[in-house]
């Protein structure tokens, strides 16, 4: 039950963030949803609805998690630069900032873009 309890808080924090924060495409949303084995990240226009950019930990076959994770991120933010998007909003998905979030997101910021 402890488990079910933990996703409905994160679900909540989830509902909560996206009530405010929105993608538009100057400023896209870059999404972040995590499972037991791997990351996947999207980069959303929300006026639209449409995916500018995704990408999987799963992509990558070697390394541990985080490393996966690092690879990702950089590989995300090459493919947003391409798009000449610099700014986007980092959106969570009400998941805790630590571990492989945090990893991401700081991959990311190394990579040039702004959130």
């Amino acid at each position: 039950m402890i488990g079910n309890i933990k996703k409905i808080r994160r679900v909540r924090r989830h509902n909560r963030i996206r009530a405010k924060i929105s993608g538009t495409v100057e400023i896209p949303r870059l999404s972040v949803f995590k499972s037991n084995t791997q990351l996947t990240m999207q980069v959303i226009d929300d006026e639209k609805g449409k995916t500018l950019v995704s990408v999987s930990t799963s992509d990558f076959k070697t390394g541990t998690l985080k490393e996966r994770t690092e690879k990702a991120g950089k590989k995300i933010a090459q493919e947003i630069k391409e798009k000449n998007i610099k700014k986007a909003v980092f959106d969570r998905g009400g998941f805790l900032y630590t571990g492989n979030i945090k990893t991401f997101a700081d991959s990311v910021r190394s990579e040039g873009l702004e959130f």
